[in-house]
């Protein structure tokens, strides 16, 4: 079944492609700096001592803003619409990114980076809220299976170009952000205003309980911030972290870490295969979860517990088949529970709590290294606490009540709106 929009358009190809892009954004203004760091951080030495320290804070900067905005532009999305304010944060971050190519202070651009949050956190919610208001769960799990897929090919696209642009100029890099104000254009085409879920009851015959939409699910809502904050900050672990246990292990050469590690980095795109291979299985979500957190724990355990750079490879291939699996699972299970009228403020907050997670997540690894010693203890402890949590999260889930658009899809099908 797909959710109509004005008019009764349907959402198809044109949507999903922006929808993708869209998503991009904000893994571009993380993925784009990496190359560009060491630069940054040569231009500014010179004047500001402590620009080895500012320049890595600067590149996530834009997730504690995130974090801290996340659940306002959710209040925004469900209040003023979806389409509108996509478009105004796609076009703003247009402007904001580019805005540090023409500065010459530090403080400065980590101010344009926190502002740049901003429009990622208007980005992000109304994306993943647009995605639930267009699709029903099969055209979800399509578009967000595409999007693990695309995402890691872009990335690598982007990073190329990064360093082109670095080795021109040390701030060349953010001339990347105008590639937002034509993914803009393509949204002021395509994109369009959803109808609500009473729209689509109304069509369907079926009697709207109008105080149960007008309600917010506090109670749901807590068990998917709480499923969200646990498993973003088992996610980030190797993320932040995978370094500094290749050094434990003796290799320290970025260049032979990025040899041995390109195969492994390559199973995030099985996690992504993995993710709609068992949603056309009909596999529960919490069956998923379970799945994702055990492949999350189970390889940074490994990663733990080897002595050599086999058992590092065999542990990242582990961690990051469950990466692939964690976002697009997470998003589909939280944008099911959700009515329409409080789907961006939902979104919202699952945002929040999961940039709040990466925020935590080297917090928790930083203290836990320096209670047991190294990195692969913190690695192995990480590892265990996300088993422990894949065998609460099935037994919690499994008592979970429908999600709230069971019975709008059921009377579809009955219909034979549903193929």
């Amino acid at each position: 079944m797909n959710m109509h929009g004005v008019a009764g358009r349907k959402a198809g190809i044109p949507q999903g492609i922006t929808v993708i892009l869209a998503g991009f954004l904000p893994i571009l203004a993380i993925v784009s700096m990496f190359p560009a760091v060491g630069a940054m951080i040569a231009h500014f030495a010179p004047t500001d001592p402590n620009a080895a320290t500012k320049v890595p804070s600067m590149v996530t900067a834009p997730g504690l803003a995130i974090a801290i905005t996340a659940l306002f532009m959710g209040l925004l999305v469900d209040r003023f619409g979806r389409r509108k304010l996509l478009l105004i944060s796609t076009a703003s971050y247009g402007i904001i990114g580019v805005i540090p190519f023409f500065l010459e202070d530090l403080d400065w651009i980590y101010a344009s980076r926190l502002l740049l949050g901003f429009s990622e956190a208007a980005i992000l919610t109304t994306v993943n809220t647009l995605i639930a208001d267009y699709w029903a769960e099969e055209g979800r799990r399509r578009w967000l299976t595409l999007q693990g897929m695309v995402g890691p090919a872009l990335s690598s696209i982007m990073i190329f170009f990064a360093g082109t642009l670095t080795a021109w100029r040390w701030n060349g890099i953010f001339l990347l952000y105008l590639l937002a104000i034509f993914i803009a254009i393509a949204m002021w085409r395509y994109m369009f205003e959803p109808e609500s879920d009473a729209t689509v009851r109304r069509n369907l015959g079926m009697d709207e309980d109008r105080t149960a939409a007008e309600a917010f699910p506090w109670g749901t809502m807590l068990g998917i911030a709480a499923l969200t904050l646990f498993s973003s900050a088992i996610y980030y672990v190797f993320i932040v972290n995978g370094s500094v246990v290749w050094e434990e292990l003796g290799i320290a050469d970025p260049e032979s870490i990025g040899r041995i590690t390109a195969l492994p980095s390559l199973f995030i795109l099985l996690g992504a295969g993995l993710f709609w291979w068992l949603g056309r299985k009909g596999c529960s979500f919490r069956i998923q979860v379970a799945i994702f957190l055990l492949l999350l724990g189970g390889g940074l355990a490994l990663m733990g517990l080897t002595t050599n750079w086999q058992g590092m490879v065999a542990g990242m291939a582990l961690q990051q088949t469950g990466a692939g699996m964690t976002i697009p699972t997470l998003i589909v299970w939280a944008q099911s529970r959700l009515p329409f009228a409080h789907r961006g403020r939902g979104m919202g907050v699952w945002t929040a709590t999961f940039f709040f997670g990466q925020f935590s997540s080297p917090l928790l690894v930083s203290i836990l290294r320096e209670q047991s010693g190294s990195m692969q203890q913190a690695f192995l402890t990480m590892g265990v606490l996300s088993g422990i949590g894949a065998l609460a999260f099935f037994l919690i889930l499994g008592r979970t009540r429908p999600a709230p658009e069971e019975a709008l899809v059921a009377a579809a099908a009955k219909q034979g709106n549903v193929p």
